[in-house]
């Protein structure tokens, strides 16, 4: 593998005389995540990233987890086409956090490995991802280990004449062969003088058979169909305020989990072939939200947000194992949510802070089950949190970042199912958690190198997936409830720079994460009858993950740019490995292998023309946990083979309105799953994108 050879070169040449050399600094996108505030990139102390429209639709992701496949640190494993899930520094499931526009997707039911949630989310109702690498539990509480990822949803736009009515709109359609995919966009923004505007939008996907390359090919039954909608309204008032209101509604039919059923027919290197007749999910979410923001205010609070919101979140699982043995599943939640966040201007520095409340409303079943579903049923779950932030800056040049914050959790269960006495009981429990970081910057040579670090803490309360959970885990392993279970704490520390020229960006980091009371399965040497192994949760996890992390560009000629990152990730934490009472440390479940991208972009003069070819690259995945080594139906018994995967893009700009792009995937054919994955990967993939603006 070259990536790491040609990153450093890149590296060594971005010296003093080449920082002299230039004439401006590169321009650099704004985040709000990071900070809870608008700021570039460059000037915030952590490892950040924006995957902005552009960028998606030139990329011709499918799903909201491929989003962040490109970005150093992170690994999407996609256990099946509609059921992606981004391993940031290590960690997935409930150990990242996903907000649309600050409000919080997690809930109280999240599962601790791979879920298919962030696939609920519609990419093209959101204007830009932003990706906070790292805890981020001051400002935004439990579950921000791995990461913090926002979803800016659209905003209305076309505002024109300011005694009229005005009209604009956009649509994207897309279309893939490997995927047999078809996904349309469209959407209209109609506003009214510079006073009001709204945008709805509609998404209709369908999704056949995925695929694979040589010689696997095409593995029966991965198709879903899914309709996604949204509509914002916003409205300016006299004194400044805006008042923000969004609607969001995705439903999935018939979305497989293909790596347990039959189809599953052909084995990937040893992996254990599928057993279930079918294993089909359904899911529907629902969002509403009114925001009110207030900035300028010029006082002693000189900004106030304020959001209430409703998120429902449904799922049916209906899984057949043989011709009469066939039972349905499914939860309901429902989340009202409510924060207010405030900023002031002090002579320390300037003031973030707020608190937040959010509600969840759990209702399950279970056909097989008369007490509970997947998690209990007939229970709730708060969190309350109160957090305050200071950003001082010693100068133009250099500053930190203070924060702390007081978060409570409780679980309240009435209907669990005790497997040991067979019958219905019930939970009730809580947590406190004090959570800081501290984070600072120093800028050697002004605005265009940077050097960022610090330590921030982060934490996470067991949830009703961590003490209720009466339902199939991984491969042959069925979890049951554990009460009892205390927070799991981290701490992070980092060590990263950032160059910006107008020729060279680079954004490099290194990172040491403590782990502290994880909460982990662990067998119990017990059988359920149809022999899948009993799994139970104990905070037994106590270990660590580090990682180097860089991403760089180079334009070494007018019309051409040198692109490329590497990531390399080693972890190990302590375990039950098998049903005795002896702690052992093992690797990380799903250990992100050596993994790097490298490629090359042309655009003509005019910027109408632009063609990349890039190599994206993996090494042998064989550092497995007693876990993962257990998972044989999606990691095979050596681990899971290393890849190289050629792909080619480029696109024509019509007009500034209009657009076209075409990829070719895979050009080789490659048969390769990523890591921890339950299906391979699409095969040579020719993909065409149009999208236009009116």
């Amino acid at each position: 593998m070259q990536v790491i050879p040609i990153l450093l070169l890149l590296a060594a040449s971005t010296d003093g005389e080449l920082a002299k050399e230039v004439e401006a600094v590169a321009e650099d996108p704004i985040v709000v995540t990071a900070l809870r505030r608008p700021e570039s990139i460059f000037k915030v102390p952590y490892s950040a990233e924006t995957v902005d429209r552009k960028r998606f639709l030139n990329r011709q992701y499918r799903t909201t987890p491929q989003a962040f496949r490109d970005i150093p640190g992170v690994m999407v494993q996609e256990t099946a086409p509609g059921q992606g899930s981004p391993y940031i520094r290590g960690f997935t499931g409930f150990r990242n956090l996903f907000l649309i526009d600050g409000v919080r997707l997690n809930n109280s039911t999240f599962r601790p490995g791979p879920v298919q949630y962030w696939n609920t989310v519609d990419p093209y109702s959101v204007q830009r991802f932003e990706v906070v690498k790292g805890p981020s539990s001051v400002l935004f509480g439990s579950d921000a280990i791995g990461g913090t990822v926002n979803a800016i949803t659209r905003n209305p736009y076309g505002y024109g004449r300011r005694d009229k009515w005005s009209f604009a709109g956009a649509g994207v359609f897309r279309a893939a062969t490997a995927e047999e995919s078809f996904i349309a966009r469209g959407e209209v923004s109609i506003s009214y003088q510079e006073r009001a505007g709204l945008l709805i939008g509609a998404t209709p996907k369908q999704f056949g058979d995925l695929e694979a390359g040589d010689p696997r090919g095409v593995q029966r039954n991965t198709g879903y169909d899914e309709f996604a909608g949204d509509a914002k309204l916003e409205y300016f008032l006299k004194d400044g305020s805006r008042l923000v209101f969004l609607y969001q509604f995705v439903q999935q039919n018939n979305v497989p989990r293909w790596h347990r059923t039959l189809d599953n027919d052909v084995s990937f290197n040893g992996t254990t072939l599928g057993n279930e007749i079918q294993r089909d999910l359904d899911q529907t979410r629902q969002l509403i939200y009114g925001q009110w923001h207030k900035e300028d205010i010029g006082g002693v609070i000189d900004a106030v947000h304020v959001n209430l919101s409703y998120h429902y979140q449904d799922e049916v699982r209906d899984r057949i194992r043989s011709g009469d043995r066939r039972d349905k599943q499914g939860t309901t939640t429902g989340t009202i949510g409510l924060w207010a966040q405030f900023e002031s201007d002090s002579p320390i520095g300037r003031l973030i802070y707020g608190a937040e409340w959010y509600h969840d409303n759990v209702n399950s079943f279970s056909t097989s089950n008369p007490v509970q579903g997947p998690v209990a049923d007939d229970a709730t779950y708060d969190i309350v949190a109160v957090y305050l932030q200071d950003e001082i800056d010693f100068n133009e040049r250099s500053g930190i970042v203070i924060g702390v914050r007081w978060n409570y959790a409780a679980a309240d269960a009435d209907k669990v199912f005790d497997p040991v006495a067979e019958e219905q009981t019930s939970l009730s429990d809580s947590w406190n958690a004090f959570t800081a970081s501290l984070r600072g910057r120093y800028e050697f040579v002004p605005d265009r190198w940077t050097v960022f670090g610090g330590a921030s803490g982060g934490f996470r309360a067991p949830n009703l997936s961590d003490l209720t959970r009466f339902d199939s885990a991984r491969s042959n392993e069925f979890e049951v409830p554990s009460p009892g279970l205390d927070p799991e704490y981290y701490w992070q520390f980092e060590l990263g720079v950032k160059g910006r020229t107008r020729k060279f960006s680079i954004d490099a980091s290194a990172f040491y994460t403590l782990i502290d009371d994880q909460i982990l399965r662990t067998p119990t040497g017990d059988l359920t009858p149809d022999g899948e192994e009993i799994v139970i949760k104990s905070n037994v996890g106590d270990g660590y993950v580090w990682g180097i992390e860089c991403g760089a560009s180079w334009i070494f000629h007018p019309q051409w740019t040198l692109f490329g990152n590497v990531t390399y990730i080693e972890g190990k934490v302590d375990t039950f490995a098998t049903s005795d009472p002896v702690i052992t440390s093992e690797y990380l479940s799903r250990l992100m292998p050596l993994t790097g991208q490298i490629g090359v972009r042309w655009d003509n003069d005019d910027k109408r023309w632009w063609a990349e070819t890039y190599v994206r690259m993996a090494a042998r995945a064989d550092r497995l946990s007693p876990r993962d080594e257990g998972d044989t139906q999606r990691i095979p018994p050596d681990g899971t083979p290393g890849y190289a995967v050629w792909s080619l893009r480029g696109g024509y700009n019509f007009t500034e309105k209009a657009r076209a792009i075409v990829g070719f995937e895979n050009l080789l054919n490659k048969n390769y799953r990523v890591h921890g994955s339950g299906q391979n990967m699409p095969g040579f993939n020719f993909i065409f994108t149009f999208s236009a603006d009116f």
